[in-house]
């Protein structure tokens, strides 16, 4: 049955999204990320080998799927580039498979250098990015002077534009940051030779959707960062650059909501964040030091230690009502196999009036503290279990406890890293 799922972060990105991608996409036709670049990492094992995507559909691992990358993502293409051999390496091919928007934003060697020297100059106050010019890129769009894919067609036009805006910025690197100017010229000619590479790839990916959609063909939506990392919901301005919420699918794709059947949040059972900002429920005890070591909490685009933290369940329901979730999938249930305890965040505390909030926006988070419930762990080995009925009482305990607190189902778990370490509760096709 044609069925369009849409595949989103609850939280603050690095939730698993990207095997829950390539575990559904054997069931779809096509998989389209939709906003973001390459400051997104989904790590994927797939028979003992992991592959870490960055800006490549998660999808295109299965030989029958066709990969979108569309217009609301923004694309380095020596990246791309570098992504689409690290594939070939391992036998993965997307020849003819992967299609990027002609309408979809360059990032270029000038808006990296700008992002690091902004971070750089903030020192204490900075925002924590990725550092790979995802944000001064995406400023070039709403300016109305980014390149963009399809300017590689027409060599002339090319020239002239990408000259303007290295004047541009080379204006403020040397005047405001006394950094190096950049040579246009140089960037011209990396820029033709990867055009070489991926002129065939280049077309008008809305209009390849509608006729998916048209054609009854089974769409995944993959979201990158989490929703709590949106430009305009997140926990500004310590947030993404793109909309990382569900409006993110409809504007980044030209696709319209009627066609989204199913909208999936992925969640992490415990709470993590890279970078800087609020985080309500985050820990500094021995229970950090477990969840990071045991749950390989490193950034797979930064490699950087993320901050770890309880499951939070006023952001949790705070997702849900962006994002009008169907469902849940939960990942990485095996990591709390050790713990004696387990707690969830229920409700946040103003530690100035006392008042007490199950649901909050995220204007003011400094001046409160998480109000937990407390849960027997399991203490049993459930990694790589694919049947729930084969998970110990306590775990499924746990999950009616995620799924009371959220108010929605929870239909998918996973229970280790490989794709096959999932339990399907219900089938989303049907």
């Amino acid at each position: 049955m044609q069925k369009n799922i849409v595949i989103l972060g609850t939280q603050w990105g690095d939730e698993g999204k990207g095997k829950i991608v390539d575990y559904l996409s054997q069931n779809s036709s096509y998989v389209v990320r939709y906003h973001g670049g390459h400051n997104a990492g989904h790590t994927l094992v797939v028979e003992n080998k992991k592959i870490v995507l960055h800006i490549i559909p998660s999808g295109l691992l299965h030989p029958n799927v066709i990969g979108i990358i569309s217009n609301g993502v923004v694309i380095s293409i020596s990246e791309l580039v570098k992504e689409i051999e690290m594939l070939k390496k391992h036998n993965f091919f997307i020849k003819k498979r992967l299609f990027i928007s002609h309408s979809a934003s360059l990032i270029l060697p000038f808006h990296i250098t700008m992002d690091i020297v902004r971070e750089k100059k903030l020192g204490v106050n900075s925002i924590g990015t990725t550092g790979r010019g995802i944000g001064p890129a995406y400023e070039d769009k709403v300016a109305r002077r980014s390149l963009r894919v399809g300017d590689l067609k027409d060599e002339n036009k090319l020239s002239i534009k990408l000259k303007n805006i290295v004047d541009y910025y080379n204006n403020q690197l040397v005047s405001i940051y006394q950094h190096a100017s950049f040579n246009y010229k140089i960037i011209l000619k990396d820029l033709l030779k990867f055009k070489n590479i991926i002129n065939d790839m280049i077309v008008d990916t809305t209009m390849m959707l509608h006729k998916a959609i048209q054609n009854k063909k089974s769409i995944i939506f993959e979201g990158a960062q989490g929703s709590l990392l949106d430009i305009d919901h997140g926990t500004y301005p310590y947030v993404t650059s793109s909309n990382s919420t569900i409006g993110g699918v409809i504007t980044g794709t030209g696709v319209g909501p009627k066609n989204l059947d199913y909208i999936l949040g992925v969640t992490k059972v415990y709470s993590t964040r890279v970078g800087n900002g609020p985080f309500p429920t985050e820990l500094f005890n021995n229970i950090d030091e477990y969840l990071s070591k045991k749950g390989n909490e490193f950034g797979s685009t930064t490699g950087r230690k993320r901050r770890t933290g309880w499951l939070d369940g006023v952001a949790l329901r705070y997702s849900i009502q962006l994002n009008s979730l169907s469902a849940l999938c939960i990942t990485k249930l095996d990591v709390l196999d050790n713990l004696k305890e387990i707690k969830i965040c229920t409700a946040y505390q103003d530690i100035n009036t006392l008042e007490i909030y199950t649901n909050v926006s995220f204007v003011n988070l400094e001046n409160i503290k998480p109000i937990y419930e407390t849960y027997p762990g399991w203490m049993q080995n459930t990694s790589g279990i694919k049947k729930i009925e084969d998970l110990p009482k306590a775990a499924k305990n746990y999950i009616k406890s995620i799924e009371k607190i959220a108010g929605i189902p929870v239909d998918m778990i996973s229970t280790g890293p490989d794709r096959n370490d999932t339990i399907l509760v219900r089938n989303l096709f049907v």
